[in-house]
């Protein structure tokens, strides 16, 4: 098996218009920055000065002992005391218009294009589920290990073979985001996960 470099042309000719000015950087910052954030769990949480477990008692005199007057134990400048301004449980989600993630999809594809990092092949599949052939067939198609390939959908022994390569990741042509196709040094498509592809962009 042999991969050839998707060229404009050739992607014209399977329905994706690619982009080759400058324009919508913005688009795919603002749809990775949401997809990013939307991961976050949010969940870091500390203790304030009303929430910390101690007594409600003065720690001394508020007078006649020489020292500062203080009014509670869980105060923040001291010790063990509660926290100022600290993180609570909040959700980090940013919404994005399936318009911008759509033109974020084609503009990133468009500069991976463009720069001759993606290669189109007929079909992507190991006939054992062996991690050494999965290298073997990854290492014929691109010159570099972090290689992220997407097709229509992979056979279980392709995604046995491949689950141990951690350089290199199966995904989806339906689950493909802008983020994917940024992270990766090269990409490997099928045809049929090209088809979609263009499909999604032109919605």
């Amino acid at each position: 098996m042999s991969a050839t470099i998707l060229t404009a042309e050739a992607a014209k000719a399977a329905n994706i218009e690619v982009i080759t000015n400058g324009k919508y950087t913005q688009t795919v910052h603002d749809a990775v920055v949401a997809l990013r954030a939307n991961r976050r769990s949010g969940t870091a949480s500390v203790k304030t000065k009303a929430t910390v477990n101690g007594s409600g008692a003065k720690p001394w005199n508020q007078k006649g002992t020489g020292r500062a007057r203080a009014g509670y134990k869980s105060s923040p400048v001291w010790s063990g005391g509660g926290v100022v301004f600290g993180p609570h449980p909040r959700s980090y989600a940013k919404k994005v218009s399936k318009q911008t993630r759509r033109l974020a999809l084609r503009k990133a594809l468009s500069a991976r294009i463009m720069n001759g990092d993606v290669f189109i092949v007929p079909s992507f599949s190991v006939a054992n589920p062996k991690t050494k052939d999965f290298i073997k067939l990854l290492t014929d198609l691109s010159p570099e290990p972090k290689t992220l390939i997407i097709g229509k959908d992979f056979d279980e022994n392709t995604r046995l073979s491949a689950r141990n390569v951690q350089p290199a990741v199966l995904a989806a042509a339906v689950d493909v985001n802008a983020e994917h196709l940024l992270g990766f040094k090269k990409i490997i498509l099928t045809n049929d996960a090209l088809a979609q592809l263009a499909e999604r962009i032109n919605k």
